[in-house]
């Protein structure tokens, strides 16, 4: 299947990485590798994860981030990379305007 990355979840990406990496020098780019690594399991795997606020959640599991994505006739879209330390209301509201 293929996997197409939307803006807002590239930027949430960057985000991420600048906040590891003000934490510790090359945490981000560990960050932004791992999450990657994730959105390339969805070739395989997209469908698969639970829908949470109307997209499928894929948790990741080296960080405290999901991925939301959509199957959209054979492809993985991805609309976000959100931090699950977040309050829901919040990560519902920020869903809310990307798809």
């Amino acid at each position: 299947m293929k996997v197409r990355i939307l803006r807002p979840a590239l930027d949430d990406l960057a985000n991420g990485r600048r906040f590891y990496d003000r934490q510790q020098a090359g945490v981000g780019s560990y960050f932004f590798d791992s999450l990657f690594s994730e959105i390339d399991s969805l070739e395989q795997h997209a469908g698969i994860h639970p829908i949470r606020f109307g997209y499928h959640r894929l948790l990741a599991r080296r960080f405290p981030c999901a991925v939301y994505y959509r199957v959209i006739i054979g492809e993985a879209v991805v609309y976000r990379v959100l931090d699950c330390r977040r309050n829901p209301a919040w990560i519902k509201k920020a869903l809310e305007g990307t798809g």
